[in-house]
């Protein structure tokens, strides 16, 4: 089994998503001890976002690019190659201003790709990432799910839906900003829904 873990919160430590996202690699690893790991921090390590410069390095032909387009799509390639080689996908995900945080976004843009992690056919779109599980650890400062303000999940639901990881398991940790009893009673609750979406 081979597992990626996305971090991507801008909190270089003590982060909340990070922390709970380490504990669904560990609780993976429990039931396949020999799996791997790898793990991308986009806050440690921002992937640039998709800019003019960005657009016209992928829509210029292989063959044709500049050295500097050449290492531009290559960053993107490096993010693809991950995923694609992954079987789950854990993704560590605050809520910043009821929205994921830019360097989640900037990831999300770098692996949508279209003839490589989707497809447009005469059906429509199709996915091209099938056959992988993700787990998303989502975390709030106040309490968001099932409500209009919950922006997250289905924002993340569609996507990964539209790259073809459709088994997807939603941790939520919320709460957090509310008091240190109501922030370790969510962190509790968040640690079993782990133990939960991991046998799932």
């Amino acid at each position: 089994m081979n597992i990626l873990q996305i971090n991507s919160s801008a909190r270089a430590g003590n982060s909340y998503s990070t922390r709970l996202a380490d504990a669904t690699v560990e609780q993976l690893r429990a039931h396949q001890p020999a799996a791997a790991v790898t793990v991308r921090d986009l806050g440690r390590t921002p992937h640039p976002m998709l800019d003019e410069t960005a657009l016209n390095a992928l829509f210029t032909p292989a063959e044709a690019r500049t050295p500097e387009q050449q290492a531009r799509v290559a960053l993107d390639d490096a993010l693809i190659a991950e995923i694609q080689a992954a079987d789950v996908l854990v993704l560590g995900v605050p809520m910043y201003n009821f929205s994921v945080p830019a360097q989640l976004k900037n990831w999300i843009d770098a692996i949508s790709r279209a003839g490589v992690t989707f497809r447009y056919t005469e059906q429509g779109p199709e996915g091209l990432l099938k056959g992988k599980k993700a787990v998303v650890v989502q975390t709030r400062g106040g309490i968001h799910r099932n409500s209009p303000t919950d922006s997250l999940t289905p924002y993340l639901q569609t996507f990964l839906g539209f790259v073809g990881i459709t088994d997807v398991q939603f941790v939520y940790a919320e709460g957090l900003s509310m008091g240190p009893d109501a922030e370790r009673d969510s962190l509790e609750q968040a640690y079993a829904q782990i133990e939960q979406a991991v046998l799932a």
